[in-house]
């Protein structure tokens, strides 16, 4: 099959993702975080505007249920998304002395997807929330 150049621009004109950015992808980066333990929903809030009109600075904050003491406490708290190149997007470390398990950040979406906040405890288990997001004017992407 010969491409005209007319496909040629279209191709290049067009928003594609990289190859890797796939909820499967995703999936299996919430894997290398979470382990061999199990994943549990509940204790973890993501807020997130539900409606977002420009990808380039969203922002996001993640809060867990946890008293913070040295017996009970958030040791971790990530953020990852399925469409943009790189899915983590950020790792906070916490202990007892935060005194709150409550993190806040600006990101960039690519475009409309699905985000996932895990929070791992200091008794290893690991939390999870998913918040879909509709991004109206995309960022993070490559042409």
């Amino acid at each position: 099959m010969t491409l005209r150049r007319r496909h040629w621009l279209a191709l290049a004109l067009s928003p594609a993702l990289p190859a890797t950015a796939t909820p499967e992808a995703m999936e299996a980066a919430v894997k290398a975080f979470v382990g061999s333990g199990s994943l549990r929903s509940g204790r973890i809030t993501l807020d997130i505007a539900p409606l977002v009109e420009n990808g380039n600075t969203v922002p996001v904050t993640v809060s867990v249920d946890s008293p913070m003491t040295a017996a009970d406490h958030v040791r971790s708290i990530a953020i990852f998304n399925e469409r943009n190149p790189q899915h983590e997007v950020a790792v906070f470390q916490l202990g007892p002395h935060n005194g709150r398990a409550v993190v806040s950040t600006r990101i960039r979406l690519a475009t409309s997807q699905q985000l996932v906040a895990l929070a791992r405890l200091n008794d290893g288990s690991c939390w999870q929330t998913r918040v879909d997001v509709i991004v109206t004017l995309a960022a993070c992407i490559e042409s």
